[in-house]
């Protein structure tokens, strides 16, 4: 009988594994003398116990160099396995490459992983597809699959799939999520479908290239929360509560002051020539239009805020405007109607003034005769 005290340090983790192993019997061990070389069906073994249980009449293909390397595998097929302990209790994987000190040293029946490293994907068991490059890499990875991860302990999870981290300790937080990408971070536990690059306080500027410059016809602008969350904003219902007509509540812009000004020269050494509002007098006209720091303090305008507010007093004017100008047709209108009875009043006086002139008695005469 074998017996095996494991002992694993990953971070601050301790974990000590107790094995008891029984020598199977000589048939279904590798030929004997010990393995030294090749064996039957493409399998080769160089080390000590490597590939000690491995049923070569049914397994083909495997690489085995190091101490225990691939020592309690049975039927397996198209593994290689360098490293002491390298996959020593391999099971019935395959198609697996382990490199480095128990490298997939408890893979189970999990096929086509790449561990390289000491202790990378130490304990996985059932997942398949995953790449693991860097000590501890993918350590605690049970079941799952398709993970790809390069650096120090990097991606912690331990069932998530289809997770990407690169960094050292990339990941680390997170546990059991999937479809994330880990650059630089430590990622969440427990979370899906992000993607995380760089650290907040560490990294201090963000330059990407191909963006400036680059028009995209129907695009929409991207905004950034101060915990560096991009997005856009939502403008369907189905994501609004109390949906209510802005009425008076945007008059607040009117008492706002727009500045011109530049930025402090550590910001824009060539000292552009600006044009907008400053966040703290905004803040004394409505606190709601400002985006705050994490200590709390004005940091920047919500100028898309501004915009709407800006739109609903325009509404507002013209309507107002729509009105009067309505008023004005309206009167437009009476003075032509009055002008055109004050035609027909005087027409109609014309008229009584000559039937008047008409009917007076001709003019009488008074005869002189003296």
């Amino acid at each position: 009988m074998k017996i095996y005290l494991k002992k694993f340090v990953l971070g601050q983790v301790t974990l000590i594994f107790t094995l008891a192993c029984f020598a199977l019997s000589p048939t279904a061990r590798a030929v004997t003398p010990a393995p030294d070389g090749g064996y039957p069906n493409d399998n080769t073994a160089e080390g000590e116990d490597a590939l000690f249980d491995l049923d070569v009449n049914n397994s083909t293909d495997n690489t085995a160099v190091g101490f225990d390397a691939m020592s309690l595998t049975t039927v397996t097929f198209g593994n290689t396995a360098v490293g002491s302990q390298a996959m020593e209790f391999a099971g019935s994987g395959s198609f697996n490459v382990a490199i480095g000190f128990e490298a997939l040293f408890q893979n189970g029946p999990g096929n086509d992983n790449t561990a390289v490293g000491a202790s990378a994907m130490g304990l996985n068991g059932f997942g398949n597809n995953n790449t693991a490059m860097g000590n501890g890499a993918l350590f605690f990875n049970t079941n799952g699959n398709s993970n790809t991860c390069l650096g120090f302990n990097a991606l912690n999870n331990a069932t998530g799939s289809s997770n990407i981290a690169l960094g050292s300790e990339a990941g680390i937080n997170l546990t059991t999520g999937s479809n994330n990408i880990d650059i630089g971070n430590k990622g969440k536990a427990g979370e899906s479908q992000y993607i995380r690059i760089g650290t907040k306080g560490t990294q201090t500027h963000t330059l990407i290239a191909g963006i400036s410059g680059a028009t995209v016809a129907g695009g929409v602008g991207v905004i950034i929360d101060t915990n560096g969350h991009l997005g856009t904003v939502v403008s369907s219902e189905r994501f609004k509560d109390a949906i209510e007509p802005m009425d008076k509540a945007s008059e607040a812009i009117l008492a706002l002051k727009p500045v011109t000004f530049h930025y402090k020269h550590e910001l824009d050494p060539e000292g552009i020539p600006q044009f907008g509002l400053v966040a703290e007098e905004v803040e004394k006209v409505n606190p709601d239009l400002v985006a705050r720091d994490a200590e709390g303090k004005p940091y920047t305008v919500r100028y898309e805020a501004v915009n709407a507010m800006l739109l609903n007093e325009f509404l507002k004017e013209h309507k107002a405007f729509a009105e009067e100008r309505c008023k004005v047709q309206e009167q437009g209108a009476t003075i032509v109607r009055l002008e055109k009875q004050v035609e027909m009043l005087s027409t109609g006086l014309q008229k009584v003034s000559a039937q008047l002139e008409l009917s007076k008695p001709p003019p009488q005469t008074v005869s002189n005769n003296h």
